[in-house]
C-alpha cells in the first residue's frame, strides 16, 4: 500500500489572486493604437483613394490647360514643377483617420478604451502616426507622375525626401482640425466638410501663379497665408535646389497651423475625455 500524504497550506496564508491592468508603456500604447488605424485603412480605402485620383486629375489638367501659356510668359519657368505642390498639397490635405474616430465614438469603442490603462494622448497621437504614414504614401504617385512628365528635383535624391515629409508634417498639422470636430461634435458629416477649411487657404495663395504674379488684394491676402510659404519650400526643391530660407519659412507656416490645430484638438480631448 502507498500512502498519499497531502500537504496543505494553512488556509489563513491563501489569498485570492488579484489580476490589474498595467501600463505597458507610452510608446506601446501609441504604436498599438497606429497599428490599429493602419490595419483599418483597406477596409476604407474611400477615405485615401479619392483624395489622390483627384490631385492626379487636377495636376493633368491644370499642366495641360495652362503650361503653354504660364512657360511663354515667363522665360525658363517650370509648371509642371510648379503645379506638382499644388497637387500634392489637394492630395494630402485633410486625409486623416477621423472619421474612423467619429466611428469609435460612436459605437462606443472610445469609451471602453478610455476603461483601459492606456494613455489618453495617445489614443490621439497614434491615429496620427498613422496619418503620417499615409500621407508619406499618398505622395508616390504624385510625385512618380511628376517625373513621368518630366518634373526633376535640383535638390537632388534627398530633397525628394524632404519634398515627401514637408507634405507629410503638412497633412499632420491640417489633421488636428478634423480631430477637433470629430472629438467635439462626434458628427461624421461635420469631419468631412473640415476638408472647405483648406479651399481658402489653397486658392487665396499662389497656388496656379508664381507670387511675382500676384497683385492687388490677393496678393495682400497671399502674404498672411501659410500655404504661400509651404508652396514656396516645396518649390524651391523641385525648381532651385535646396533654399533654407524658403525651407524655414515653410518648417513655420506648418508650425504656426500645427500649434492652432493642436491646440483646439486637445481642447476637445480633454472635453470628450470628461464626457466618458
Amino acid at each position: 500500500m502507498i500512502a498519499t500524504i497531502q500537504t496543505l497550506a494553512p488556509t489563513s496564508t491563501l489569498r485570492p489572486s488579484t489580476i490589474r491592468p498595467g501600463q505597458a508603456g507610452f510608446v506601446r500604447d501609441v504604436t498599438a493604437i497606429a497599428g490599429r488605424a493602419l490595419r483599418a485603412i483597406p477596409r476604407d480605402m474611400t477615405a485615401v483613394v479619392p483624395p489622390v485620383l483627384i490631385a492626379l486629375f487636377f495636376f493633368v489638367v491644370n499642366v495641360g490647360t495652362l503650361q503653354r501659356l504660364t512657360q511663354h510668359n515667363i522665360a525658363g519657368f517650370s509648371f509642371k514643377a510648379f503645379m506638382m505642390a499644388t497637387a500634392i498639397l489637394l492630395g494630402v490635405t485633410g486625409v486623416s483617420r477621423a472619421p474612423a474616430l467619429v466611428l469609435d465614438v460612436q459605437n462606443g469603442y472610445f469609451d471602453r478604451l478610455l476603461l483601459t490603462p492606456v494613455r489618453r494622448l495617445a489614443i490621439l497621437l497614434g491615429h496620427m502616426l498613422a496619418d503620417v504614414a499615409v500621407a508619406c504614401a499618398l505622395t508616390i504617385p504624385i510625385v512618380i507622375l511628376g517625373f513621368v512628365l518630366g518634373v526633376r528635383f535640383h535638390a537632388g535624391p534627398m530633397g525628394v525626401v524632404a519634398f515627401v515629409l514637408l507634405a507629410a508634417l503638412w497633412s499632420l498639422a491640417f489633421s488636428g482640425f478634423g480631430y477637433a470636430i470629430a472629438l467635439k461634435t462626434g458628427n461624421p458629416a461635420a469631419v468631412n466638410s473640415a476638408f472647405l477649411l483648406f479651399f481658402p487657404f489653397l486658392f487665396l495663395t499662389s497656388s496656379y501663379v508664381p507670387r511675382s504674379q500676384l497683385t492687388g488684394w490677393l496678393n495682400t491676402v497671399a502674404a498672411w497665408n501659410p500655404v504661400t510659404y509651404l508652396l514656396a519650400g516645396l518649390r524651391s526643391l523641385t525648381m532651385q535646389g535646396w533654399r533654407w530660407g524658403q525651407l524655414g519659412q515653410a518648417l513655420a507656416a506648418i508650425a504656426i497651423v500645427a500649434v492652432v490645430s493642436m491646440t483646439l484638438c486637445l481642447a476637445a480631448l480633454r472635453g470628450r475625455i470628461k464626457q466618458g
